[in-house]
């Protein structure tokens, strides 16, 4: 009997701790954009490139895409835009590794409901680098578009615990993908 009862408590253990695992799993595979590094600059020209980290883990960058849909006023991509601007992209055939992927994923909650520091104005010509993420809802079927963190001739931050591990995260992936 005591065999029995130590049988069930592991596998009820094991079944909370998969069923916790399996919903943060989901929560980034129904996500079409996770994460997205973005340089803008009109001074010396046009220039847009970066690259966007999708809901499997791939890296995919982007430089002078034609038609790329930028958020509207509300900070928001419809799926049908976002779709739009991933095929606008080049595969690295680079994939962040799984755990890693949910590592940082998980933030993306705090992150869009955390404030943003108001922008600072430090320079000119310089462009704006922009560390973003993307939190999708079911409800309005729009990814909403969050600043973690913004340098070059404005700055700003996110104010969220995490934010500076989350940019340095992303500023060591931009190092190792060469997007400029």
């Amino acid at each position: 009997m005591k065999t029995f009862l130590h049988t069930i408590f592991f596998a009820s253990i094991y079944i909370i701790a998969t069923a916790g695992c399996s919903k943060n799993l989901t929560q980034v595979e129904n996500q079409a954009i996770l994460f997205e590094y973005e340089y803008v600059n009109f001074a010396w020209g046009y220039h847009h490139s970066g690259y966007i980290i999708d809901g499997e883990g791939n890296i995919l960058t982007y430089k002078n895409p034609e038609g790329w849909n930028f958020p509207g006023t509300d900070s928001s991509l419809t799926e049908v835009q976002v779709s739009a601007n991933l095929a606008k992209c080049t595969q690295t055939g680079r994939k962040i590794p799984h755990e890693e992927l949910i590592k940082y994923s998980k933030l993306i909650k705090n992150l869009s409901l955390s404030e943003v520091s108001a922008p600072k104005n430090v320079g000119a010509d310089a462009g704006s680098i922009d560390f973003l993420c993307y939190q999708f809802s079911a409800k309005t079927g729009k990814y909403k578009r969050c600043i973690i963190k913004k340098e070059g001739d404005f700055t700003c931050e996110n104010l969220n615990f995490f934010a500076k591990r989350v940019a340095t995260w992303m500023q060591g992936l931009n190092d190792s993908v060469s997007i400029r």
